[in-house]
């Protein structure tokens, strides 16, 4: 090997050793220095800021969308699977986008339906320890390390939503769109709770523990949500409510 070839490898090495050295001793410090992360928090707002520019960009394109919400452990064989795979590739039918979490279960039948439906089948997905992977029916997928961004995104493009069986996540979601819809920072958008054997007494204990005992929340509060079982219906409910409403003429006060 020529000398001088041997030089510039040697001092590409002591160049990586460096910075191998430079990045152990931060973290080094970092754990010793309980303000460190404090001061690179300001540093992270860039991070923030990429995600929500890429997603607003993309989203921007896709039209009109409804977000359907539900459980990531749902198997394709479930009832629930099937009926959030119909409901997608119907509005999809009806040019409306598909918005989900991108990964399993109901989110995988939602993506799989408006696929096929021949719509924009859209996934915002987030990395999770255990259950959340992207599935490979989103034609638009976006990745997001935060999920407060990734929540705004749900949210902000969408003329309706879709809940169907889940756990906290939808519940999350669920309570998240009441209240901005409460609060009158967004439209009363239709808002669908699929599966009344599921959502029964959920809404039993909000109507009569919520409203009823204690008036934390006012009467109307819950008109927003419509309960049913029927494919067709939930698709119709939203189709009637783009046809009588449309998109906002303005952005949102949530947006603003």
């Amino acid at each position: 090997m020529p000398p001088y070839t041997a030089a510039k490898d040697g001092c590409r090495h002591a160049a990586a050793l460096r910075l191998f050295l430079c990045i152990a001793a931060t973290r080094l410090a970092a754990m010793s220095d309980t303000t460190f992360h404090m001061r690179e928090d300001p540093w992270r707002i860039f991070r923030i800021m990429s995600e929500f520019v890429d997603s607003f960009l993309t989203l921007s394109q896709v039209g009109p969308a409804v977000t359907i919400f539900g459980s990531a452990r749902m198997k394709p064989g479930d009832k629930y699977y099937r009926a959030a795979q119909k409901i997608a590739q119907e509005l999809a039918k009806h040019q409306l986008a598909v918005i989900t979490g991108g990964g399993p279960g109901i989110m995988e039948a939602a993506n799989k339906g408006a696929a096929q439906g021949g719509g924009r089948s859209v996934g915002l997905n987030i990395e999770l320890p255990h259950e959340q992977k992207g599935n490979r029916y989103a034609n638009v997928p976006l990745h997001f390390h935060y999920f407060f961004a990734r929540k705004v995104c749900f949210v902000k493009y969408s003329v309706g939503f879709i809940y169907m069986p889940g756990g906290f996540g939808t519940l999350d979601e669920l309570f998240e769109v009441l209240t901005l819809v409460q609060t009158e920072r967004i439209p009363q958008y239709p808002m669908i709770l699929f599966g009344k054997d599921h959502w029964k007494g959920l809404l039993h204990w909000v109507k009569n523990e919520l409203q009823e005992r204690h008036h934390y929340i006012s009467r109307g509060d819950l008109d927003a949500l419509k309960l049913t079982d029927d494919v067709e219906e939930a698709v119709r409910f939203i189709l009637d409510y783009e046809r009588r409403v449309g998109p906002p003429a303005m952005m949102s006060k949530a947006f603003a």
